[in-house]
C-alpha cells in the first residue's frame, strides 16, 4: 500500500492568518481530489515567518483557534494537515508543527530545536524534544523544521529511533538551495528514510524564499520536485521502497557506534552568525 502525500508550497504571498488558511483550505480541497491522505505546509505556514513581533501577537495556545480552524479543514476535507505556527506555552513561544488527522485530531506536535540566527533567536525558545513520531499510512513518522535537517545528527536520531518518513516544514531562502537540492537528498540516503521537505515561495519581508520543495526516497532521488513559485505537488511513498533500499544500502547496519563518541567541537562562527538573514 502507497501513501498518497500533497506538499503545499505557499501561498506566495503570506497575509492574516485568515487569509493563509483560506489558502491551506483551498490547498486540502485540491489535495483530497488528488488522492491525497495527508497535506503537509511549509514552517509558519498559518501565522507566516519573517513577520517580525507579530510573531509574538500571533502565537497561541496548541489548542488554540489555529488547531479549530485547521481541524475544520482537515474534517472537511477529509485530509490530514501538517502546519506550522508560533505556539504560546506559559512565557516562551516556539516555532511548532502540529499534525491533525483526517478527523481533526491531533497526532503530533512538534518545537523547532535548532534555532537559527536572529530570525529564530529573538522571538522562539527552543524546543526540548528533539524525537516526536507517529504513524500515519504504514510508515513510522517524524517531524523536524526546516534548519534542524541540516544537522546529520537529528535525522540519524530518527532513523535509529525506527523512523522511516521524515516531515520537515521549511522556511528556506536564496541563497541556501542547496539545501534542497543537495543536502535532503543526501539526509534520506545516508539515513535511509523518506524525506517530504515542503518550504515557503515568494518575499516576504527581508526574505525571499526558493521553492523546491520535494519528496526524496531513500535512494536519494526526488519523488517529486517543485519549482520556485505556489505549487501543490501530490507524490506517492512506497513503503516498499525502504526495504529494497535499505537491503541494498546497508550503512544503518553497518555503522560502528562502538567507535563514535558524541564530542561537540566548536569550529568558529555558525553560519547563521555569518549570514544575518534567514
Amino acid at each position: 500500500m502507497t501513501v498518497t502525500v500533497s506538499l503545499y508550497q505557499g501561498p506566495e504571498h503570506s497575509g492574516e492568518v485568515e487569509v493563509n488558511l483560506a489558502a491551506i483550505d483551498a490547498a486540502a480541497a485540491e489535495a483530497a481530489r488528488a488522492g491525497a491522505s495527508i497535506l503537509v505546509t511549509p514552517e509558519m505556514s498559518v501565522s507566516g515567518y519573517d513577520i517580525g513581533e507579530l510573531v509574538l501577537e500571533r502565537a497561541e495556545p496548541a489548542d488554540g483557534p489555529i488547531f479549530q480552524r485547521v481541524a475544520e479543514i482537515a474534517r472537511t476535507r477529509s485530509v490530514a494537515i501538517a502546519y506550522g505556527y508560533p505556539e504560546r506555552s506559559g512565557e516562551s513561544v516556539f516555532n511548532a508543527v502540529q499534525v491533525v488527522d483526517a478527523s481533526g485530531r491531533p497526532r503530533a506536535h512538534y518545537r523547532k530545536t535548532h534555532l537559527f540566527g536572529e530570525l529564530d533567536r529573538a522571538h522562539f525558545a527552543p524546543g526540548p524534544d528533539l524525537l516526536v513520531q507517529f504513524d500515519f499510512g504504514g510508515l513510522r513518522c517524524g517531524l523536524l523544521t526546516c534548519y534542524d535537517v541540516e544537522f546529520p545528527e537529528a535525522v540519524r536520531a530518527h532513523a535509529d529511533a525506527g523512523t522511516q518518513w521524515l516531515i520537515v516544514p521549511t522556511g528556506l531562502m536564496t541563497p541556501f538551495e542547496i539545501i534542497a537540492t543537495h543536502l535532503v537528498p543526501t539526509r534520506a540516503y545516508e539515513s535511509q528514510l523518506f524525506i517530504t521537505y515542503v518550504n515557503r515561495c515568494g518575499t516576504e519581508t527581508s526574505l525571499t524564499y526558493c521553492g523546491r520543495s520535494c519528496a526524496v526516497g531513500p535512494s536519494g532521488h526526488d519523488i517529486a520536485r517543485a519549482g520556485a513559485h505556489e505549487e501543490l505537488l501530490t507524490a506517492e511513498l512506497d513503503p516498499s521502497e525502504l526495504a529494497r533500499s535499505r537491503a541494498v544500502n546497508t550503512h544503518l547496519a553497518d555503522r560502528r557506534p562502538d567507535l563514535y563518541r558524541t564530542v561537540v567541537h566548536p569550529t568558529g562562527p555558525s553560519r547563521a552568525e555569518q549570514e544575518t538573514d534567514r
